[in-house]
């Protein structure tokens, strides 16, 4: 596991960090610790939410200072709890150019035909690292160097909920209406927030998605 830095967040949360970058190392040292503390959370604990690289931890202040969360995290790192294995899901996604207003441009961006990036986005594996921003806005890594380019100068209002974009390494599809500076390619049918009590959202952190194509004949008969 990677050896963590802790920064107090106000007076009531620990933010531990594994990493500065993006990778499958962090990001289980994240997890790990995550399932450690709901097995056996420390006094005071509230809520822990993981990301990328870090884990922000939330305490009562009433219950637990700094040093106290910090003390109890620590004698947390040694437990590996056992990881469930990770679900796999195939999202559909329709790369029709009326859905897909960004797509050309990246793929003129990258040195392919749209064809090809579409390709090369289906053939990706994407993993689930954090939920943020947004409700369901569930934050997938693992597109491929060759369709990778930063976010757009500008964002653009609007763009519909089952908006299905990337930037950079990073792909999510959205699920309200909202501005966005990421690349538009395609658009889904999938309801990723669910807004069940049980189970608020489709996926977990550390599940695997795959998208999957679709006509625009099945995206319009969607629910």
């Amino acid at each position: 596991m990677a050896t963590p830095v802790f920064r107090p967040v106000a007076d009531h949360a620990l933010l531990v960090e594994f990493g500065t970058e993006i990778g499958d190392t962090a990001h289980e040292a994240v997890l790990s610790l995550d399932r450690a503390l709901a097995a056996a959370p420390f006094p005071g604990f509230r809520e822990a939410i993981p990301a990328y690289v870090n884990l922000l931890v939330d305490f009562d202040p009433q219950q637990a200072d700094h040093a106290g969360a910090e003390a109890g995290l620590r004698r947390l790192l040694s437990a590996r709890p056992p990881a469930p294995a990770p679900q796999s899901w195939q999202v559909a996604c329709c790369y029709e150019a009326e859905f897909a207003p960004d797509l050309d441009a990246l793929a003129a961006a990258c040195g392919l035909s749209r064809e090809a990036a579409i390709a090369a986005h289906l053939a990706a594996e994407y993993r689930v690292y954090m939920y943020g921003f947004a409700p369901g806005y569930a934050y997938l890594a693992g597109v491929p160097p060759a369709l990778q380019q930063p976010r757009k100068p500008a964002p653009v209002r609007g763009l519909p909920a089952g908006s299905v974009m990337v930037a950079g390494p990073q792909c999510l599809v959205s699920t309200l209406v909202m501005p966005t500076g990421w690349w538009v390619i395609g658009r889904s049918p999938e309801r990723i927030l669910l807004n069940e009590a049980d189970r608020p959202v489709l996926f977990a952190v550390g599940d695997r998605v795959r998208f999957r194509r679709i006509a625009r004949a099945e995206l319009e008969r969607a629910p």
